[in-house]
């Protein structure tokens, strides 16, 4: 354990988010994406897991020590139901609440069509699979960057 770190994250995500630098992407996915080997075509190469979590709580912990990219309008990203773009399901309004939450205003998640989001997916920088078993528990986050102390 190390004081002030979620204890959600462990030390393979706490490296990768470390890692990255401003604009790389990250997707956290729920237990049915195909995590594996998606993974193994990103960035990093191996898949990342925060297990035993809900989508909503492993996005809240990686936000706790992850900037988001705000000068962007694709910050963040979700999966869109197929045939239903517009529908948002209670995962992706629990993921939404967390970025609400760690940025303090609101700003939307851009929908990603399913096949899109498995493209985008394959360019990021790594991707961590989460225990969450709800559907479309799929999302994108952009890091962005902490600025100097005034």
């Amino acid at each position: 354990m190390l004081k002030g770190i979620d204890p959600r994250l462990n030390a393979e995500v706490l490296y990768t988010l470390a890692a990255m630098g401003h604009g790389d992407t990250l997707i956290i996915s729920d237990t049915n994406f195909p995590a594996d080997s998606i993974a193994r075509q990103t960035v990093v190469g191996d898949l990342l897991r925060i297990g035993n979590v809900t989508a909503g709580e492993a996005v809240e912990a990686v936000l706790s020590v992850f900037p988001l990219d705000t000068f962007v309008d694709d910050f963040a990203g979700r999966m869109e139901i197929v045939g239903e773009p517009d529908t948002i399901p209670p995962v992706q309004e629990e993921v939404q609440a967390a970025i609400d939450a760690a940025e303090g205003s609101h700003r939307p998640i851009v929908s990603v069509e399913r096949f899109a989001f498995y493209d985008m997916a394959k360019d990021a920088y790594a991707v961590i699979q989460t225990g969450e078993r709800r559907f479309y528990g799929c999302f994108m986050l952009r890091k962005g960057v902490i600025p100097p102390e005034a």
